[in-house]
């Protein structure tokens, strides 16, 4: 059963034998690494795939060297597998130019193409506007000899750049602007990633991407609202260059996302300038951002099947992402308890050292568990203690009582002081108050997470918000909406000693704070990446 409008149409095609076999295809321009918005396109278009038996080119838009890199296309493919997709065939826009430019020479022959000599900025005062045609180039109504000399002439490198571009022949008055003689070819002297020197010409996207669907045989070619305008022009490259059965082009709502940046020239300009530390920066958008961060595959998947597929742009609030991430880590992330602002606390009445043994994940017990070294010396979250308590304040103050999480209950005893700030607290345990035990049913009304004294691991822990704050008084410029606070580094923190048994990578909830990524182990103790927060502000209904 369909999901959305695509898979209706894919379904209606299939039955009504109009396609034998589903082909889509992912066509990313490698000037960039891969964000969030990407994700949706790539679950589209694989998610099809996978759902009729179909397959999907991963398809390399490489029309324009001077923006285009190596580094780019391996992210992308790194990307794409880490998403859990695989495609069925690697190609470049770059594979075809050589049929591209024999189609260009045919548009030529058949009257439909020819080679314009005005600039940049003359076609486009010559181009109209929305109310007033467009006025027709002075090169318009060249020979097809002539025409066909010049662009072999641009081929063979014979003019400068920017001096002629080849233009297909359709209608100046069109009231669709891409249809007013659209720029199909341009001279260009770049080195390209793919094919190094070997062209001095290249394609315009408008012009490669139809003709690139149809050599693949592509049934069904996906892409974002703000191509539907160029639908019309997709439809007369593949009509005039003479394909049979050609591929029909259908739009969906692109992404977006709520102080969320879904372009890559802001997200490169945030690299160049030193904002980030890169592409792969766990502020970053980027999946492999989301990535490094500790954001699961299986959650962008999610998010994206919860968005949906529309007709319609609309702005996604971040906290449903966050939704998804946090549902998926409540399942998968080992539980560890952590202090990041550590006090103190002697249990006066503490014999030895006890192991106290803490489920590795309470919605698997299968994960097994793993043990704690209980201690005459702990220390507990600062927070988690209160000379004078605020209004509903349910832990450590002077006169009460609290439990540790998974071990005893704690009568407070003492507190010492140093220029108004505690430095210890003295407590008792209540013997025999462990779960079980004679005088576990004690009613205490908060439960706090401690870390033993010997044995504990520092940790720094690097927190991340938006790079985006919201608009102030309409202000929409970016460098004024860049977060100087987007990253905040809490150093001196506290985690039980059982974590040093993980591999880094592995991804854990600190109890009563946040998920966390275990990024890096160092000389100096724990590197961990917060991943998201506990507290779920997303509304289901």
């Amino acid at each position: 059963m369909a999901n959305n409008f695509i898979e209706a149409i894919v379904e209606s095609d299939l039955e009504n034998n109009v396609h034998k076999e589903i082909l889509t295809r992912f066509p990313p321009e490698p000037n960039g690494y891969l964000h969030i918005g990407h994700a949706k396109s790539l679950c589209i278009n694989f998610g099809i795939k996978q759902k009729y038996h179909g397959k999907c080119n991963l398809r390399y838009d490489d029309t324009n060297p001077t923006k285009e890199d190596v580094e780019y296309v391996e992210s992308i493919k790194e990307d794409i597998r880490w998403l859990g997709f695989e495609w069925d065939k690697e190609c470049y826009a770059s594979d075809y130019f050589e049929q591209t430019y024999e189609l260009a020479l045919k548009l030529i022959r058949q009257g439909d193409a020819y080679v314009c000599d005005l600039s940049a900025d003359e076609i486009r005062e010559t181009r109209g506007s929305l109310t007033e045609p467009g006025k027709e180039s002075p090169y318009r109504n060249r020979s097809v000899e002539e025409n066909l000399r010049l662009f072999t002439e641009m081929r063979e490198g014979k003019y400068p750049d920017g001096s002629k571009v080849l233009r297909a022949k359709i209608d100046m008055a069109s009231s669709n602007l891409n249809m007013r003689d659209p720029v199909i070819y341009r001279i260009l002297r770049a080195t390209h990633h793919h094919t190094g020197d070997a062209w001095l010409i290249y394609p315009m996207y408008d012009f490669a991407h139809p003709i690139e669907d149809a050599l693949e045989g592509v049934t069904h070619s996906i892409c974002t609202l703000e191509f539907e305008d160029h639908r019309p022009l997709y439809d007369w490259v593949t009509e005039h260059c003479g394909f049979t059965n050609p591929p029909h082009q259908y739009e969906f709502a692109r992404l977006n996302i709520k102080n969320t940046i879904m372009s890559k020239r802001y997200l490169k300009k945030l690299v160049d300038t030193g904002v980030v530390t890169g592409w792969d920066d766990p502020r970053m958008p980027t999946l492999s951002g989301m990535r490094k961060r500790g954001y699961p595959a299986q959650a962008i998947r999610e998010f994206c099947a919860m968005v949906g597929v529309a007709k319609a742009n609309s702005e996604v609030d971040p906290a449903v992402l966050e939704h998804c991430v946090r549902d998926v880590l409540n399942d998968t992330a080992d539980r560890v308890m952590a202090v990041e602002d550590p006090l103190p606390v002697i249990i006066e009445n503490a014999e030895g050292v006890e192991e106290i043994a803490v489920l590795n994940n309470p919605n698997h017990p299968e994960a097994g568990m793993h043990t704690i070294p209980f201690e005459k010396e702990i220390f507990i979250e600062r927070a988690d203690f209160a000379v004078v308590p605020p209004p509903k304040y349910h832990r450590l103050v002077p006169g009460g009582m609290v439990r540790l999480k998974g071990a005893y209950i704690l009568e407070y005893v003492s507190h010492e002081e140093e220029n108004g700030r505690v430095t210890l607290v003295r407590c008792n345990l209540i013997p025999d108050s462990k779960e079980g035990g004679v005088n576990a049913s004690i009613k205490v009304k908060g439960v706090v997470q401690w870390v033993p004294k010997h044995g504990a691991v520092k940790a720094t822990l690097n927190k991340y918000e938006s790079l985006l704050v919201d608009e102030v008084d309409g202000n929409k410029q970016f460098d004024d909406r860049i977060n100087p606070n987007s990253l905040e580094v809490t150093k001196g923190a506290l985690v039980e000693p059982w974590i040093m048994e993980k591999e880094e990578g592995s991804c854990f909830q600190f109890m009563r704070s946040a998920y966390y990524k275990l990024a890096e182990k160092t000389e100096n103790g724990l590197l961990f990446y917060r991943i998201v927060g506990l507290k779920d502000s997303f509304n289901k209904k």
